[in-house]
């Protein structure tokens, strides 16, 4: 694969390697069936969907569960292989992602084509047998994985659009969670104004999309820190011209209070027993912000992060609340969506 990046000494670019070819497990690789893990955020969106459809929890339920599940993480890998193939010219000039496998081996673009190509179509496959909607919202991320990855469109190349292009795979994920349990609709009923009446609430999406923002922004930090030079930081990802220390936290300063604005909207509107949880998001965040501080910070990676086993161990307890809250009815709390002015004259 040509390179026409300016060339920096082997002390920044890193280390020359002997490439070898790219074999069976490397092809496996670049398709990063260890991310899959992300797929968690659809969890939120099937929770959500059950508590407002009643649906019941039956084998029909639980097999478009597991075909939703496998068609996400299928049409992921499919995004995260067009990802690595088209960053390794761009993955020398970081410490750590120089270490990939196209930066590292000669893959064959043919192959990884095929294999970007095969992955999308089963994961369409799959999602089909869920719901015409989930097939749409799984297109759509296939969609911006090509707007993030792919010349001319490129966003992750463009400042602040390269964190809003990618953590908006975050809200398709909850909706794709949404749509495993919500009604699908028919090929007579469907249009493009009921699809969008069947999505999930603006304010959670927004919320959602935010939230990941901030998640993004505080990975994008850390990058920065750790490749601690300008000009490298700006061969490696050339958003990071744009970027400094200052105007990525002011960044996820920004993300985080809007997507505290909109999930309090949400809350309040929709289920409010999870207000309760308020604090504890603002915890979650907060702790997540200290960890992206840190010197070579975990968040450039989730296998990195799960090694803060309390940090984990926080957030499990955290989606334990959350489930409960689901389900456990607080009438208390209706006071407080009461008018005062109305609750004193009775």
């Amino acid at each position: 694969m040509s390179n026409s990046t300016p060339s920096l000494p082997a002390t920044n670019a890193g280390a020359d390697v002997t490439l070898i070819p790219a074999g069976l497990k490397d092809y496996v690789a670049i398709a990063r069936p260890d991310n899959w893990a992300k797929n968690v955020f659809m969890m939120p969106g099937v929770l959500f969907a059950f508590i407002v459809y009643h649906t019941p929890l039956d084998a029909a339920l639980f097999a478009k569960l597991v075909l939703g599940v496998m068609s996400t993480c299928l049409v992921a890998s499919a995004n995260y292989v067009i990802n690595e193939y088209l960053d390794a010219e761009f993955d020398k000039y970081h410490p750590l992602k120089k270490q990939r496998t196209s930066v590292v081996r000669v893959v064959n673009p043919a192959l990884v084509y095929t294999e970007w190509f095969v992955l999308a179509v089963v994961g369409f496959f799959l999602a089909y047998q869920v719901s015409l909607q989930f097939l749409i919202l799984s297109v759509f991320l296939l969609f911006m994985g090509v707007m993030y990855n792919v010349r001319p469109f490129r966003t992750k190349e463009r400042v602040y659009l390269d964190v809003l292009s990618e953590s908006v795979n975050n809200p398709i994920r909850f909706a794709l969670g949404w749509f495993i349990v919500a009604p699908a609709l028919s090929g007579s009923t469907f249009s493009g104004l009921s699809f969008v009446n069947s999505l999930p609430p603006s304010s959670i999406i927004v919320a959602y999309w935010m939230g990941g923002a901030y998640l993004m922004a505080t990975k994008r930090f850390a990058e920065y820190r750790l490749i601690n030079n300008p000009k490298l930081a700006g061969l490696y990802r050339r958003s990071f011209q744009f970027y400094t220390e200052h105007s990525l936290l002011i960044s996820m300063f920004f993300y985080a209070l809007t997507s505290a604005f909109f999930l309090g909207i949400f809350l309040i509107k929709n289920r409010i027993e999870l207000l309760v949880s308020f604090p504890f998001f603002a915890l979650l965040f907060a702790w997540y912000l200290k960890i992206g501080l840190l010197d070579n910070s975990p968040v450039q990676g989730s296998e990195k992060l799960y090694t803060h086993k309390w940090f984990m161990l926080y957030v499990v307890l955290f989606c334990g609340l959350l489930m409960t809250l689901m389900f456990v009815d607080l009438p208390f709390l209706r006071t407080l969506l009461e008018d005062p002015y109305t609750l004193n004259k009775q």
